[in-house]
């Protein structure tokens, strides 16, 4: 197989470097909603008072309103990466999420406006998973088509645990504002400040994206007129891509979602909530947690390089179901001492090792189903509709199986009394995964230059 012109280690590192901490901070931004509604700040500020239970279900579906719209983002952003480039495309993005983060934190609260606020708040979390749809799939294919051969995995893997990094990231930031102002501020007008933070990130990451060279792959289909006609049309009309789009929707983004956001942002509000652990306790217990299991997305990428991209996933997927319920109850004897009701405590040291140990073991699941995927789908589709046909399954899969995740686990939850019950919702897409992914699943080899 023909491959492209061989790059310096300096250039791969330019390349993994601007990809990845422009995925962490579009990421931050995404993650940050979904973070301080963990503590219950947005719900107060943004929708009306009365009902704590409701306001929370209203902040979660405002969360998942961004991940519903991520598919349209998907569709336009990768006909346009197909058509016109992997670079501007995701300078365009990161500049839409960028502003529309910054822009939450300058809507007034539903006290001064209204129901103007929500509507306000709806309409930038729109603009969010818009921009969401589109970066992902850029940055995932702009490192796959620069890595050398049989290194995809490891490379592309900086991608998916910059996604990891986009919530901890989004947690220190919180972390680091509540420590700069007093309690009252923080919760009158400090809040705001991980949201107008934002701008600083975009400013970083559109210095570091421009420095950047087109993809070589997208550079030879341009050169020789090769590029798709219409990407959207022909990711649904290439001969054998539909089974391709079902198993990378149901097998690949619908599985390892629901186990990502259940490792992160379902054991951050089952700490903080249920479980009764003081918010700043909590959110650094989680962190911990997160940047121990960093380690298992890179080791995963590249394992996949030498045994395949399924085998990881399977194992995944399979040990996720064996271990999620364990996990968590291990979390929930963990905390051991928390009052139904009553105060909300620190834990002791004892406590907080099994908790974080609990979290690793989440983590590794997450990082078995997830670390080689950026690869794995870049494999999987044509590098004529690379962008569009790889953007699509996976926004689809993750924006609505992991999206609605908390909004559904927390209306489980709510309805039973059980904080355990919500997840049977993650179990359940999980099973449906594995049976997919061992179904249609097979061993795809990335092409580096237009067949």
């Amino acid at each position: 197989m023909t491959t492209t012109a061989a790059r310096s280690p300096g250039e791969i590192r330019q390349v993994i470097t601007a990809s990845s901490l422009g995925t962490v901070f579009e990421w931050y931004d995404f993650f940050i909603w979904g973070t301080l509604t963990t503590s219950g700040i947005l719900q107060r500020v943004f929708f009306p008072a009365g009902d704590e239970v409701l306001a929370t279900l209203l902040a979660w579906a405002t969360f998942a309103v961004g991940f519903a719209f991520r598919p349209l983002g998907a569709i336009v952003f990768g006909y346009l990466g197909d058509k016109l480039g992997r670079k501007y495309t995701f300078l365009v993005t990161i500049t839409l999420m960028g502003g529309a983060t910054a822009g939450i934190g300058l809507v007034p609260s539903y006290a001064a406006i209204g129901a103007a606020a929500p509507v306000l708040i709806i309409a930038l979390r729109i603009a969010q998973g818009l921009a969401l749809g589109g970066e992902y799939g850029g940055a995932a294919i702009y490192v796959a088509e620069h890595s050398p051969p049989g290194r995809a995995g490891f490379y592309t893997s900086f991608i998916q645990a910059s996604v990891v990094g986009g919530f901890i990231l989004s947690l220190a930031v919180v972390l680091f504002f509540k420590g700069l102002v007093s309690t009252d501020g923080w919760q009158d007008w400090g809040w705001r400040l991980p949201f107008l933070f934002s701008i600083l990130l975009l400013v970083v990451s559109l210095w570091m994206r421009f420095r950047l060279s087109e993809s070589p792959v997208f550079k030879a289909m341009k050169a020789e007129g090769r590029t798709a006609g219409n990407p959207f049309v022909e990711s649904f009309t290439y001969p054998g891509n539909l089974k391709r789009l079902f198993v990378a929707l149901f097998g690949i983004g619908a599985g390892l979602t629901v186990i990502w956001y259940t490792s992160m942002f379902s054991v951050l509000a089952f700490l903080q909530g249920p479980m009764r652990i003081e918010e700043t306790a909590a959110q650094l217990i989680t962190a911990a947690g997160a940047l121990g299991g960093l380690v298992f997305y890179i080791a995963t990428g590249a394992w996949s390089d030498r045994v395949g991209r399924k085998k990881p996933i399977v194992i995944g997927y399979a040990l996720t179901l064996l271990l999620l319920f364990p996990l968590f109850w291990m979390l929930g004897w963990a905390s051991a001492g928390a009052v139904p009701g009553g105060e909300k405590f620190v834990p002791g040291p004892g406590q907080i090792v099994l908790m974080v140990a609990a979290i690793l073991g989440l983590m590794a699941l997450s990082g078995l189903t997830y670390g080689s995927v950026a690869a794995l789908l870049a494999e999987m589709f044509p590098a004529r509709i690379r962008y569009s046909s790889m953007s699509i399954p996976y926004h689809f899969g993750t924006g609505y199986f992991g999206g609605f995740l908390p909004l559904i686990s927390a209306y489980v939850v709510s309805q039973t009394g059980d904080p355990f019950s919500g997840l049977w919702y993650t179990w359940g897409v999980v099973l449906m995964a594995l049976i997919v992914t061992w179904w249609g699943l097979e061993e795809p080899v990335l092409e580096v230059v237009p067949a």
